[in-house]
């Protein structure tokens, strides 16, 4: 999964979302590491108990973990509740667990569902481009 995501990251640009779904344990950290890898950040960890954190590189990268989000009934939650110190027009934001956030930030999004093919370690990823950033997107 590191290694996917880090050539996903070379298609990546400021202001992009990536939203990845999945079951706990599917890869989607490690996913966001291999992103953060390409982008010069080692210290990507599952800001799960802090629901983001913001990362600096060649691009910055915020991460954000909306498992927790998901039950809230605040219903018009935008990312800038988060009061994060960078600003998203200038970063990449990753969210686990993130669809129904992805779509109220922004139209253009792109969907990275993991999950768990035979194998131990085997993984089935699909991707689902939103918007016209997206359209036609695979890797």
């Amino acid at each position: 999964m590191r290694d996917l995501g880090a050539r996903l990251a070379t298609r990546l640009q400021a202001r992009d979302i990536v939203v990845l779904q999945g079951n706990l344990g599917a890869g989607k950290t490690a996913m966001t590491q291999g992103i953060g890898k390409h982008l010069g950040i080692t210290d990507i960890t599952s800001p799960t108990f802090v629901i983001s954190r913001t990362h600096k590189g060649k691009i910055p990268l915020i991460h954000v973990d909306a498992y927790r989000l998901l039950g809230s009934t605040k219903q018009d939650f935008e990312i800038d509740d988060l009061d994060l110190d960078t600003a998203r027009e200038g970063a990449i934001t990753v969210i686990e667990w993130g669809e129904n956030v992805a779509s109220r930030l922004q139209e253009d999004y792109l969907l990275v569902t993991i999950e768990f093919g035979e194998g131990e370690d085997d993984r089935i990823v699909e991707f689902t481009g939103h918007g016209k950033r997206w359209e036609g997107f695979n890797l």
